[in-house]
C-alpha cells in the first residue's frame, strides 16, 4: 500500500509549492478535498495530513476532527496552517486535535523540514 500525505488545500499556487518541496525530498503529497479525505485514506497509507485551516470549504476544523475520530487515521499527524493573526482559530484546532499549528508564513519557511517530519523522515536528503 503506498504511503503519502494528504493535502487539503484549496490555493492551487500554495499546494503547487508544497507538491514541489515534497519532489526535492521524495516525499509523495496528494491533493484531496474534505468530502473525499475517508476515502482515499481507506485506499493508502496516510502518513501524515496538511490543512489549510482556512479552507474555502469552511470545514477544516469538521474536518479535523473527523480525522481525529476515524480508527484508521486517527493518530496520524496533522499539520494545520493558518494567517498569524487568527489566534483563536489557533487554539480552537489545537482543541479539536491538530497536532501542529503554524503560520502560514512559517509553514511556507519550514516547508523541507515539516515534511519530512509528517513523512517520518529523520535525514535531510
Amino acid at each position: 500500500m503506498a504511503e503519502i500525505l494528504l493535502a487539503i488545500v484549496d490555493d492551487l499556487f500554495f499546494l503547487s509549492k508544497i507538491q514541489q518541496a515534497a519532489k526535492l525530498l521524495g516525499v509523495r503529497v496528494e491533493a484531496v478535498t474534505p468530502a473525499k479525505l475517508a476515502e482515499r485514506a481507506a485506499q493508502v497509507r496516510v502518513r501524515g495530513v496538511i490543512l489549510d485551516l482556512n479552507h474555502r470549504s469552511g470545514s477544516a476544523l469538521d474536518t479535523l476532527r473527523k480525522i481525529k475520530a476515524d480508527a484508521k487515521i486517527g493518530a496520524t499527524p496533522v499539520v494545520g496552517f493558518l494567517s498569524h493573526v487568527q489566534t483563536d482559530l489557533a487554539v480552537a484546532a489545537r482543541e479539536a486535535g491538530c497536532d501542529r499549528v503554524v503560520a502560514r508564513s512559517t509553514f511556507s519557511q519550514k516547508l523541507p523540514e515539516l515534511l519530512r517530519e509528517l513523512a517520518g523522515r529523520t535525514d535531510e536528503t
